[in-house]
C-alpha cells in the first residue's frame, strides 16, 4: 500500500532506509514524492499525468532541496507543460469577471435555487475574497494549496466543499479557453467525517424527554421541539422540513417540490402526522415553520434549541444531521431492505445507502448469538 503523508523537511530527514527502496507521497501535491533507497539516498520525484501518459521526473537529492522550493517546480512543470498559448493567458479575464460573466450564465444559472444559495456563500465569504481580483491564469497551485491548508484548518469539511467549486469554476475556465490546465487538480480533499454517529433506543428515549420539557416553554421552543421531532421521525433533511410549505402537506404524506434530489415523496408515520395535523391547525400562511420574527419567511436557521436539548439528554457528539442517520439505522436494525432505506431517505445512488449494511449485519450476528445460546442449552453444550 502506498505510503502518504505531508511531507515536510524535518520529516523527509528522519526517512530511514530499509531492505528495499520505497517511496514516500505527499498529500498536498499530487505525485510528488520522496524515494529512499537502501542506500540511504533520498530524492525528490514527481509523476505528472498527461495525454501521453505518466511522465517521471527528477529534482535531486532531498538533502539539496527545501520541499516548498520543490513542491513550486512542480506547479511550474504541471502548468508550464500543458498551460495554454499566449495569446489565451493575454485575455484570462480577472476571476470575478468571469464568475458573474461567462461561468454565471453557462453554470451557475442551471443550478437549483438551494445549491445557487450555497454556492452564493462560498464565492462570497471565500472565493472572491482570495482569487477576484486576479487574471485566471495568475491563479498558481501554491496560491490555491495555500488557501485551502489555511481554511482546512478551522473546517475542513467547508474547505473541501469549497474547493470542489474552485475546481468546477476553473475546469470552466479551460473549456472556454482562458486557461490551458487547472493548477488545483492534484490537490487533494480532507479526510471525510468517519461514518457514522446514530442514537440508540435509550438515547432516543431521554432526547424524547427533554423535548417534552422545552415543548411547554415559549412558541419558538415549541416550534423548535417539533423540528428536532419530525426530523428524527421522518428521516427528512433539515432543509426540507424549514423550508416545507403547507401545500406539501398531503394528509399522511408530504409530497416535496424540491429536494437535494428534485421532487419526493414522503410517507409519514403516526406521531409525525399529529405534529403536521397540529402545526396545520394553529398556523396559517405559507410556511409549516414560519420565522417567528417574519412569518412571511420560513425559518432560515437550524434550531438553536438543539444544543441545549443534547446537552441535557447526554448526547453532545450528535449532530442535528445525525438524526437523519438514526432513522436509517434504525430501520437496517429492523431489517427493512435497502432498497427501501434508499427511497425512505431519497438517496439518489443506494451507493449512499450501504453505508448502513453493517448496522443490519450486527443486529443478525446478536440474533444469532441469542439463538446460539439457546439452542446450546438444549443441546447442553
Amino acid at each position: 500500500m502506498p505510503r502518504r503523508k505531508r511531507l515536510t523537511d524535518a520529516g523527509i530527514a528522519r526517512l530511514r532506509p530499509e531492505a528495499s527502496e520505497y517511496t514516500v507521497w505527499d498529500t498536498g501535491i499530487a505525485g510528488l514524492g520522496v524515494r529512499v533507497r537502501p542506500s540511504g539516498s533520498r530524492t525528490f520525484i514527481y509523476h505528472r499525468k498527461t495525454d501521453g501518459g505518466v511522465k517521471k521526473m527528477s529534482f535531486g537529492p532531498a538533502a539539496l532541496r527545501k520541499v516548498d522550493d520543490v513542491r513550486r517546480a512542480c506547479m511550474e512543470a504541471a502548468t508550464g507543460a500543458d498551460g495554454a498559448d499566449t495569446a489565451c493567458r493575454e485575455r484570462a479575464p480577472l476571476f470575478r469577471d468571469f464568475v458573474a460573466g461567462r461561468w454565471k450564465a453557462e453554470r451557475f444559472e442551471r443550478c437549483k435555487p438551494s445549491t445557487q444559495q450555497r454556492v452564493r456563500g462560498r464565492l462570497n465569504r471565500h472565493l472572491l475574497p482570495a482569487f477576484g481580483a486576479r487574471r485566471l491564469d495568475r491563479i498558481t497551485r501554491s496560491m490555491a494549496l495555500g488557501w485551502f491548508e489555511a481554511y482546512s484548518r478551522t473546517a475542513p469539511g467547508s474547505a473541501n466543499n469549497t474547493l470542489a467549486l474552485l475546481r468546477q469554476i476553473l475546469n470552466h475556465a479551460v473549456a472556454c479557453g482562458h486557461i490551458g490546465a487547472n493548477p488545483v487538480r492534484g490537490i487533494r480533499r480532507n479526510p471525510g467525517r468517519k461514518m457514522t454517529r446514530f442514537l440508540s433506543r435509550e438515547e432516543i428515549a431521554r432526547l424524547h424527554r427533554v423535548l417534552d420539557r422545552h415543548a411547554e416553554g415559549s412558541a419558538s421552543e415549541a416550534q423548535q421541539a417539533d423540528i428536532i421531532r419530525l426530523l428524527l421521525l421522518t428521516g427528512c433533511r433539515k432543509g426540507e422540513i424549514l423550508r416545507l410549505r403547507r401545500e406539501e402537506v398531503k394528509g399522511d404524506r408530504l409530497e416535496l417540490a424540491d429536494s437535494k434530489t428534485g421532487p419526493r415523496t414522503v410517507l409519514l408515520n403516526a406521531p409525525a402526522r399529529e405534529i403536521l395535523r397540529r402545526r396545520m391547525v394553529e398556523g396559517h400562511g405559507t410556511w409549516v415553520f414560519p420565522s417567528i420574527t417574519d412569518p412571511s419567511r420560513p425559518r432560515s436557521r437550524e434550531p438553536l434549541l438543539w444544543y441545549r436539548v443534547r446537552r441535557e439528554a447526554g448526547i453532545e457528539d450528535v449532530r442535528l444531521h445525525d438524526l437523519r442517520h438514526t432513522v436509517a439505522s434504525q430501520a437496517a436494525m429492523n431489517g427493512v431492505p435497502l432498497p427501501v432505506v434508499a427511497r425512505l431517505l431519497g438517496h439518489s445512488d443506494i451507493a449512499m445507502t450501504m453505508r448502513y449494511a453493517h448496522v443490519g449485519d450486527r443486529e443478525i450476528e446478536a440474533a444469532a448469538e441469542r439463538v446460539g445460546k439457546v439452542i446450546g442449552a438444549a443441546l447442553g453444550l
